[in-house]
């Protein structure tokens, strides 16, 4: 009697109480039995016919590595595009050299530039950026950390970096790099693949975008100054005839065709990167044919170092001040925040440096830390897509516990208990 009146208590006085942590050991035996069984028929059935089979499977795996290889190349094409053209223009720079046979002063000029920007505004779905409009902490945050702390904060630490022998081409290259606005999808796309909030990094690339035609010119001239043959109110002129115009004229052409774009899904990206690589490749070959440039490996690898550097103290920067407390961010916020406030646009960069430093010889170096700006958030981010992924994960676990947490409590009888 003594046994059972010990015994009784425990499956039926706690599991009243607490019926999930009594229950949950009992769950538990059908699903080990279960995944016993599983194991010893796996090991039954192969134990006779196993051998064929493995000898089978390296041949099944070496077909996936050989395709992922292609589609990371596919992927990837853009990069080593960059890498070609410049090798290209190495090679022969007087064909795409001003002057040149392809006629860079126009075709590149005025003719790629606009046609970049009129995709941009055939692409770009304004309609889907009144979902994200009414966060306006999180845009103002991104806009002001992007157009305004970014430029000014690598402004002084180039000031430091003045008295070392890098080339001081590069340096102001540096400098292009903060005034550039956010990309238009490098930030969305690495905010989707984590699953940040991806309406808000939509708003804040194609925002920024916008503010970008008008702030960035005015920041490169403010840091940099402008070629002295270029005038001040001609590099307005260029830019609103080849930026805005045809920004403008996409956005009206879309309007009528809307459901033909969306119909047929034309290549926009695959687009604007081609036309980018000519950009890209006539620059390079002004730089190549003009003797008096040379590039120092130094000062170029030290550059890149300095870009790693800056992109990962900027995205922790914007992380820490994201998720302190009372900031009002959710963690896909804050995905959405790290990307787009630390991502540069080369789309619209590189146009608007061919503008603004219209006449500077050293106007390819200039280009080149931005060059490298590029890849290096899409590696980077790409890298850290499952750390920030996992983080987003457990922190949105943790906040869903926490309003859990009073019902797990209430779900205890303590008076019953203390009985």
């Amino acid at each position: 009697m003594a046994a059972r009146s010990e015994t009784f208590p425990v499956t039926g006085y706690y599991s009243r109480l607490l019926p999930a942590a009594a229950a949950a050991p009992l769950r538990a035996r059908p699903l080990q039995q279960q995944q016993q069984q599983q194991q010893q028929r796996r090991r039954a059935a192969g134990a006779p016919g196993r051998p064929a089979g493995r000898r089978q499977q390296p041949a099944r795996r070496a077909a996936p590595r050989s395709m992922g290889l292609l589609e990371r190349t596919r992927k990837e094409w853009f990069i080593l595009g960059i890498v070609l053209v410049i090798a290209v223009a190495k090679l022969e720079p007087a064909i795409g050299a001003k002057g040149g046979p392809l006629k860079p002063e126009i075709t590149i000029t005025y003719i790629a530039v606009s046609a970049i920007f009129f995709n941009s505004g055939l692409s770009l779905k304004t309609e889907e950026l009144t979902s994200a409009l009414m966060h306006v902490k999180l845009h103002l945050f991104v806009q002001i950390f992007t157009l305004v702390f970014f430029p000014t904060a690598i402004w002084l630490f180039l000031q430091a970096l003045s008295v070392t022998p890098i080339n001081e081409w590069l340096l102001k290259g540096l400098q292009t790099v903060g005034c550039m606005p956010p990309p238009v999808s490098s930030a969305v796309i690495l905010t989707k693949a984590v699953g940040g909030n991806e309406a808000a990094a939509i708003f804040n690339s194609a925002f920024g975008s916008f503010l970008g035609i008008v702030i960035t010119p005015l920041l490169l001239l403010l840091f940099l100054g402008s070629s002295s043959s270029v005038p001040f109110t001609s590099i307005f002129s260029q830019l609103f005839m080849t930026v805005v115009v045809p920004l403008i004229i996409g956005q009206i052409v879309r309007r009528r065709i809307k459901d033909w774009l969306e119909r047929k899904k034309p290549p926009f990206g695959a687009i604007s990167s081609c036309v980018l690589l000519m950009i890209i490749y006539t620059t390079f070959c002004d730089t190549f044919s003009n003797p008096n440039i040379d590039l120092d490996k130094f000062s170029l690898i030290i550059i890149v170092f300095i870009i790693f550097f800056v992109q990962l103290s900027f995205m922790l920067l914007t992380f820490l001040f994201s998720t302190r407390n009372n900031s009002g961010f959710t963690p896909a916020d804050t995905v959405a925040i790290i990307f787009c406030s630390t991502h540069k646009s080369l789309t619209l960069g590189i146009p608007m440096l061919k503008i603004v430093f219209a006449g500077y010889e050293h106007l390819s170096l200039i280009s080149v830390p931005l060059l490298i700006y590029h890849p290096a958030q899409i590696l980077l981010g790409s890298v850290l897509v499952p750390t920030i992924k996992s983080w987003m994960v457990s922190r949105q676990k943790i906040l869903g516990l926490g309003s859990f947490v009073p019902f797990l409590f209430y779900g205890v009888d303590i008076h019953d208990k203390t009985e």
